[in-house]
């Protein structure tokens, strides 16, 4: 790891102004991810900036739903009364993540600035276009049982590696940043990024930008959510395959429904042409079949990551059935 200068700070202005100085400096939340990054020389910053003391870890209700600071933690959100009590769906997927130790100290901006878990971009001595572009991608062609199904480039089939972030974009987040041009609100949707030409972009953050809170808007899909995930082996480990579902249901019709999917794309997959099938729809295991083929259009693997093919459509049949209570 390399020498680097380290400062606190205790508000967002000033956290905003000492970032935007230069691109060598970070901010320093929870530390889970970029601490681990710096350790392998990934990520090389000449300062850290460390925000912990800025107050940005409430939890609390707004007009329309929901406000989560970007400084609490992943155990406190998953906890929280108003988080289990009208959005199960992102406790689920909270609690799916990492390890108990590992929750108790990173932070809802931090998990959705994590980086991906690919061997390639984690191991300085192997090409990667997202750790130096240009080098090329070794996972194709190479070891790519993780790998992304969906959204890939030439340059890069990476996948993101959160679960809370398939939560967030099937409950319509809005993420609020703070920067040196001001204050904007950004769709969680819209957030993350395709790899395309340019993989070393994980997100539509601009230089000096700061995560400051996330904001929910109230939903019918309480009573009938899941958040499936399928991985190696029970804990602390990433997705294979993740599925977050939220319907809203009238006896045995579907009204309305939220749909993604985690460990199949560089960045969460919103899965909308299923979700715009199973509106109006009966509750059955035939018509969760045909949304899951609708949600498999553009599907391509990449050798060793073939099964996510069939494991995928397999993974959202049966995570509608749960979330239906029909399994």
């Amino acid at each position: 790891m390399n020498q680097f200068q380290y400062m606190r700070v205790t508000n967002p202005k000033a956290a905003v102004a000492a970032v935007s100085k230069d691109n060598t400096t970070m901010f320093l939340a929870g530390g889970t991810n970029l601490i681990d990054l710096m350790k392998r020389g990934v990520e090389a910053p000449e300062k850290l900036v460390d925000i912990t003391r800025i107050p940005l870890n409430t939890i609390e209700k707004t007009a329309t739903g929901l406000r989560i600071g970007a400084l609490a933690k992943n155990t406190a959100v998953a906890e929280h009364e108003l988080v289990v009590k009208n959005f199960p769906l992102l406790s689920m997927a909270l609690n799916a993540g990492a390890s108990p130790q590992l929750r108790n100290m990173a932070t809802i901006g931090g998990n959705m600035m994590q980086r991906t878990r690919c061997s390639y971009f984690y191991d300085t001595a192997l090409p990667c276009n997202k750790r130096e572009p240009g080098s090329g991608c070794g996972a194709i062609g190479g070891y790519n049982r993780m790998h992304a199904i969906f959204g890939t480039s030439t340059k890069c089939i990476a996948v993101h590696p959160s679960d809370m972030c398939i939560a967030l974009v099937a409950l319509d987040a809005t993420v609020n940043v703070s920067g040196p041009k001001g204050d904007r609100r950004i769709p969680f949707a819209d957030f993350h990024r395709l790899p395309g030409d340019t993989p070393q972009k994980d997100n539509m953050l601009q230089p000096g930008e700061l995560i400051m809170s996330v904001d929910l808007p109230m939903n019918g899909f309480a009573g009938n959510s899941h958040y499936l995930k399928v991985r190696d082996r029970a804990s602390y480990a990433f997705a294979l395959v993740s599925v977050g579902v939220g319907l809203k249901m009238s006896g045995n019709t579907i009204q309305d429904v939220r749909l993604a999917m985690g460990g199949v794309a560089h960045k969460p997959w919103r899965l909308t042409e299923a979700e715009k099938f199973l509106k109006g729809k009966p509750a059955t295991e035939a018509t969760f079949k045909q949304a899951a083929e609708l949600a498999m259009k553009g599907a391509k693997g990449h050798g060793e990551n073939d099964f996510k093919l069939t494991m995928a459509p397999n993974s959202i049949v049966e995570a509608l059935k749960t979330a239906a209570k029909t399994a």
